[in-house]
């Protein structure tokens, strides 16, 4: 998790200084954030099976040194298409390593107050990850954007050595069933998935939107930039230590409800400003209402998503719900880049990311009974 937040942040920064160097659109520059994402969700559903042939500690440990190799290729290719293509590998690793956490902490820890403590230590981890990855992309541009595609390299060769030292050997744990379509007829999966998806696609969308806008409009660096968005960021790692007693207190459904309204009420805001407002009155309440529904939702949409699951089938439940996180992005940054590229301003896109906000709004409303996967 921490990897993968990383990964995402420290790109989204230095997208306007390679859109710079190439002659790139917005549209051309978002599939280094897109790449990650769809090569992620490409390997997900598929790692659990490579993970029980040839063990956890196999696969991670494999994933996280080609990943470290990637990452230093990433600092010496040239050319958009070799950079996405670096991006799109990374995003396979990461499908190996970053599914890891969860599983550890589905097997050692029973559904209750322990796992949601588990979950939150696990988000705190992503929450600390992104914000670091803002300001280190921030201060490293101001020298080479280069920089900041090899700076992952040392941190995954850290958790590549952590790897070797913490992580069991053998193939440990519950061998995971495959992924089926039935696994979804469980209610809370197939609504978490979908809410979840519908979160982070609009999460990254905005934020690629901001970047470019804060670029090309308002003529920020990036070490400006990048402390712009730290409200989006932040708040999250301040309240997830608390998330358990959150969920314990008002329930999974009521917190993923509202972390789908108030990142809706930011995208309605972001759509009504007058053009040319400044960030306290116009940016920064958006983002402070985006991040408000990840604070509400997002340990709530992991305990929810594998609630219920025997632990044959708690392994490929996770898989179908981190690969609906990763589609959220893949499917909606080049749509709305498409629409901020030729579009008429930034509204069409902030419209699109509005509409996929109302459609996690349903996704959180809805309810119907859990049934049974098989």
């Amino acid at each position: 998790m921490l990897l993968d937040a990383v990964e995402v942040s420290v790109v989204l920064i230095a997208l306007p200084a390679v859109a710079a160097r190439y002659g790139l659109t917005p549209w051309g520059a978002q599939w280094l954030m897109s790449g990650f994402a769809l090569g992620f969700a490409a390997l997900l559903l598929l790692g659990p099976a490579l993970c029980a042939r040839i063990g956890r500690r196999r696969a991670y440990l494999g994933a996280m040194l080609l990943f470290v190799l990637a990452s230093l290729a990433g600092g010496v290719v040239d050319g958009p298409a070799l950079l996405v293509a670096v991006r799109v590998v990374k995003g396979c690793c990461a499908a190996l390593t970053a599914p890891m956490g969860l599983a550890l902490i589905n097997d050692l820890f029973p559904e209750g107050p322990e796992r949601r403590r588990a979950l939150s230590v696990y988000s705190l981890s992503g929450a600390a990850g992104f914000t670091a990855g803002l300001l280190l992309a921030g201060a490293l541009l101001a020298s080479d954007w280069r920089w900041v595609f090899v700076f992952p390299a040392p941190v995954a060769l850290v958790l590549l050595v952590c790897g070797l030292f913490v992580l069991p050997r053998g193939r440990g744990g519950t061998p995971p069933g495959p992924p089926r379509p039935a696994l979804l007829k469980q209610g809370p999966l197939l609504r978490s998935a979908l809410g979840a998806a519908s979160l982070n696609g609009t999460y990254q969308a905005l934020l690629v939107l901001m970047v470019f806008q804060m670029h090309d409009d308002f003529g920020w660096s990036a070490w400006r930039t990048a402390l712009a968005l730290l409200p989006a960021c932040v708040p999250l790692a301040l309240t997830v230590p608390f998330a358990g007693r959150f969920i314990a207190r008002y329930g999974t459904r009521r917190l993923i409800a509202a972390g789908a309204l108030f990142p809706l009420l930011g995208y309605g805001l972001c759509l009504a400003r007058p053009d040319g407002s400044p960030y306290a009155l116009g940016t920064l309440p958006v983002l402070l209402l985006v991040e408000a529904g990840f604070c509400c939702a997002f340990v709530a949409l992991n305990v929810q998503a594998t609630a219920g699951f025997e632990a044959a089938d708690r392994g490929a439940a996770v898989s179908m719900y981190q690969t609906s996180v990763q589609l959220g992005a893949a499917v909606l940054l080049p749509l709305v880049a498409l629409l901020l590229t030729h579009g008429d301003g930034p509204r069409p896109a902030l419209a699109l990311i509005t509409a996929v906000g109302v459609l996690g709004l349903a996704a959180a409303l809805a309810h119907r009974p859990a049934r049974s996967g098989r």
